[in-house]
């Protein structure tokens, strides 16, 4: 009885200032902005896992080794299509992307990429057929970022999937050279936000949700300093390079900065002016995806069929119009406006070469003098390396598309000037051409 006098006694009692300071605590609100930027942007960040075949030297003579790795990445567009470092899938057999709370496993595909910069982009394979489309990361700015300011980062550092950190700006506009992987950042955001391995891909966030930056590297030798790719150059390297490399189908115009977009060129006898597209023309949608900024026509462009007709449709002085226009494949695209000219591959003597198929008119190849059927047996880049011998178009392209405006391509040139089809010693040709 003493006991539960005691106890209802104490119960009855007023309370303390422990009690009253706890009841203080729990009136408090928890969800701290940090907490709703985690909420708002962490259904948008992936944990990617890779697969690589290494070549090993072994007691019984060289064998394959798979090695796994791990990342981060963040989708930009609901179509499935993922931003990340690209070391962290550089040479992958297979990529494999989960979501926050989601126990599916996602292919991907690595469509596009520029090692320079360390970006990459990747495409869920399964993309087209998941209703609704996939979460995205809110655009930020980093032309604005000031020193001091809260930012959080989510990754997946050491196979600890969606881990979050917090921290501030620490510094702006920092050169970090980076010698394991050969390159040399410039302009890079410094964070304290922890940045562990793993955490390389994932999104640095500003505290209203939006991606200001890609982590990429951390200063292993010191504590709490990260680095992050500014969001600003991340979306010029998508619109200069990851975009369009991704693209598997070409149309010959190219457009200004400007919303709506608006037709800033058109190469000659490309597919865009055989169908009647002129500069000045305002470009409002493809195949009935409605287009208001370069960015929403690139995204609608990833989405062409493989093969077949596309709708464009146009704004001009005389009103709207509908233009059928007929795409090349990438790689012709890409040897039309470096080159001023498409080949095909054929077997001539029992060994592939290529062969000059169209030409633009006033392009290089027109330039040079170049013919439908000249064959292309060797040439030679910029004077400065041997005689290159490319057999395949797939090749040519890749190379082309890495040289520099104004590179001097000297080149042999085989034309069967008898139409005898046989290419004699007489007939054979050398010409510059420079590439646009």
């Amino acid at each position: 009885m003493m006991l539960t006098a005691a106890l209802a006694l104490t119960l009855s009692a007023a309370p303390s200032d422990q009690d009253r300071a706890y009841r203080l605590l729990q009136e408090v609100d928890r969800v701290t902005p940090e907490v709703l930027v985690v909420r708002a942007a962490s259904p948008s960040v992936v944990f990617i896992e890779t697969e690589v075949t290494q070549r090993v030297n072994t007691f019984f003579g060289l064998r394959n080794r798979t090695v796994t790795g791990s990342g981060s990445g963040v989708v930009i567009h609901a179509d499935g299509f993922i931003v990340t470092n690209y070391h962290v899938v550089a040479g992958a057999r297979t990529i494999t992307v989960t979501f926050d709370g989601d126990p599916r496993r996602y292919a991907a595909d690595l469509v596009s990429f520029v090692r320079s910069e360390d970006l990459a982009l990747l495409r869920i394979e399964s993309a087209t057929e998941t209703s609704g489309g996939f979460p995205t990361v809110r655009m930020g700015t980093s032309g604005n970022l000031m020193r001091g300011e809260r930012v959080v980062a989510i990754g997946n550092p050491h196979g600890q999937a969606h881990t979050v950190s917090t921290g501030i700006i620490s510094g702006l506009h920092r050169e970090v050279p980076v010698p394991d992987h050969g390159l040399h950042f410039r302009g890079l955001i410094q964070t304290d936000a922890s940045i562990n391995l793993g955490n390389s891909g994932g999104p640095l966030l500003n505290i209203r949700g939006e991606l200001i930056g890609i982590n990429a590297v951390m200063n292993s030798m010191a504590e709490n300093i990260g680095f992050a790719i500014p969001v600003d150059r991340v979306r010029e390297v998508l619109t200069e390079t990851l975009f369009p490399q991704a693209q598997r189908r070409w149309l010959g115009f190219s457009l200004g900065e400007e919303s709506p977009p608006k037709v800033t060129a058109v190469l000659a006898d490309s597919p865009a002016d055989l169908a009647g597209i002129c500069e000045g023309y305002e470009i409002l949608a493809l195949d009935g995806v409605p287009v208001t900024t370069p960015e929403e026509f690139l995204h609608a462009a990833l989405q062409f069929p493989e093969e077949g007709a596309v709708k464009v449709s146009v704004n001009t002085d005389e009103g709207r119009r509908d233009l059928e226009v007929h795409p090349w494949d990438r790689m012709d695209g890409v040897l039309f406006e470096r080159l001023g000219m498409t080949v095909v591959e054929r077997n001539i003597g029992h060994q592939d070469w290529i062969v000059v198929d169209r030409i633009s008119q006033g392009g290089p190849a027109d330039d040079l003098g170049l013919q439908r059927g000249d064959l292309i047996p060797a040439f030679q880049v910029g004077g400065v390396q041997g005689p290159l011998r490319i057999r395949d178009r797939s090749t040519l392209a890749q190379l082309v598309e890495r040289l520099e405006p104004g590179v001097v391509l000297s080149m042999n040139i085989f034309r069967d000037d008898d139409r005898d089809q046989d290419y004699a010693q007489d007939e054979l040709y050398e010409g510059n051409l420079r590439v646009r």
